[in-house]
């Protein structure tokens, strides 16, 4: 079996990250795996980046559609609400070069493809006897642009008047894209694309939409190396991190302190009347300090990109705080489990999948800063229910969320998917 992964990235981002441990895990099964990346950051040799512009003709093509994208944004940068994240188009700067670049295979599996991926092109051009497997990160392959609707409900619809653009104009850029990944999607036969969602969820979401509504679901997890995130003795992880023995430490990541979804304004919030909780040590992950209450220790490590290191970071916690407002599955949860760190966050999309109340941490209704602040200080006041908690997260991510599971399921997908093909040609 040929699978060719595109991402816009192989390993920078969360997302990028998931699609590259998933192609590592078909290679482990003994799948011929690639990966076609529209940036390539790291040394593997079987991830290849888009070829660069080298002739004159190509460079122009590209810097022409690069600036068709930014002139249809251009109007809205002074109307878009502060505290959002990227806005993508459905167009790429790449057009069909995409499609010519891609390598021999049986099935083709999207992954975030923003800025990479033309719609109406891929689809129109991409060789009609491979199926198409598109796991989905956020819901922004059905929506008018937005990543996370945030509540807003249009992609139901036709989107238009987008909040996430300021907009109040029907046929306003998110109506734009709507239509061209409509009238991209009506070229694909049908059975032909397949849609991966993480949980049930996005699976919701997918049947809710008016985009992909129609199209084939599957769920299928993410997984990870459940071999390299594991349980580290607390003590040994603290020595090693420089952390002090007796402090009580709530673990939190903090890469997009100014995006709101990512709910830090809530945590915050929730930790400002826990100042003179004793011992209380804050432990974050990120490129840049975020800003806490002064009278709140807090332990920034900056950014980690081993892996064998992250897996101490989240051993050497008491729980991992993940207060976002909105999200599908994030890697942080399933890491956290992996390493038996109990997970405290908004009942939120595949957060309340991931977190089970009692078993795997806790959860509190999104929003509720209350509710957040009580569950992080039961689950610190209560060394007992932590260890209990520690070792069914452990065996809750060796049972259902190993590589080589998520891997096998893909596997028995892409026969399916091919098999479809073939007995329908």
């Amino acid at each position: 079996m040929r699978v060719v992964h595109l991402s816009t990235n192989d390993i920078s981002g969360g997302a990028a990250r998931a699609a590259y441990r998933l192609h590592r895990a078909l290679l482990a099964i003994g799948c011929q795996s690639r990966m076609l990346v529209a940036n390539r950051r790291s040394d593997d040799p079987t991830v290849q980046a888009i070829p660069a512009a080298t002739n004159l003709i190509t460079k122009l093509q590209r810097s022409w559609r690069s600036w068709r994208i930014r002139r249809a944004m251009q109007p809205y940068q002074q109307t878009r609400p502060a505290g959002l994240e990227p806005f993508s188009d459905d167009r790429s700067r790449y057009g069909a070069e995409l499609v010519r670049a891609l390598p021999p295979c049986d099935v083709v599996n999207l992954h975030w493809v923003a800025g990479f991926v033309d719609y109406t092109t891929f689809f129109r051009t991409v060789p009609r006897r491979v199926p198409i497997v598109w796991r989905l990160s956020d819901q922004q392959p059905f929506t008018g642009g937005c990543h996370y609707d945030e509540g807003c409900d249009r992609y139901t619809a036709a989107c238009g008047s987008c909040p996430q653009l300021g907009s109040q104009n029907e046929h306003d850029l998110s109506r734009q894209i709507w239509v061209r990944k409509r009238d991209a999607l009506a070229a694909v036969p049908p059975g032909r694309l397949h849609i991966v969602a993480l949980n049930r969820w996005m699976a919701t979401e997918v049947q809710r939409s008016s985009l992909f509504g129609q199209l084939p679901v599957h769920i299928i997890p993410n997984g990870l190396d459940t071999t390299v995130f594991m349980p580290y003795d607390q003590a040994y992880a603290r020595a090693t991190l420089g952390l002090p023995q007796q402090a009580r430490i709530v673990l939190f990541v903090a890469m997009s302190v100014n995006n709101r979804r990512k709910g830090f304004a809530e945590l915050t919030a929730a930790l400002a009347s826990m100042s003179d909780a004793p011992n209380l040590l804050l432990v974050s992950i990120g490129r840049n300090p975020p800003p806490i209450a002064a009278a709140i220790a807090h332990h920034p490590l900056g950014v980690i990109n081993d892996d064998t290191r992250l897996a101490l970071v989240y051993s050497a916690a008491d729980l991992f705080v993940i207060p976002s407002l909105q999200d599908n599955m994030p890697g942080t949860v399933l890491e956290a489990l992996a390493c038996g760190t109990p997970v405290v966050g908004f009942d939120t999309g595949g957060i309340g999948e991931l977190v089970r109340p009692g078993q795997t941490g806790w959860l509190a209704p999104v929003g509720d800063v209350d509710a957040l602040r009580a569950a992080i200080q039961r689950l610190l006041d209560n060394p007992d229910e932590r260890l209990y908690m520690s070792r069914r997260c452990r065996s809750i991510a060796v049972a259902e969320y190993r590589q080589d599971i998520q891997a096998q399921r893909y596997l028995e997908l892409y026969h399916q998917v091919t098999a479809e093909r073939v007995s329908a040609t």
